[in-house]
């Protein structure tokens, strides 16, 4: 009776380690300071019009002469 009643007192801490435990919400996890540089990617756009203004507003206007190059984010 003493040898079941010890074998089950040295078990019992194995067997409550072995139990699946849930993660505290109090840890902390410490990530290192890692700065990525952020590389902008552009595309050269052809805009072919502008906008002028009219009486009235303003107005598309398309025409070769004042077309320009913009740089857009790809």
């Amino acid at each position: 009776m003493k040898r079941i009643f010890l074998g089950t007192l040295l078990a019992l801490p194995f067997a409550i380690s072995s139990l699946a435990s849930q993660a505290s919400a109090a840890e902390i996890i410490v990530r290192p300071n890692v700065h990525r540089t952020v590389v902008a990617r552009f595309q050269r756009k052809l805009i072919p019009a502008h906008w002028e203004t009219v009486r009235h507003g303003h107005r598309w206007v398309k025409v070769r002469v004042p077309a320009r190059y913009v740089n857009v984010r790809v």
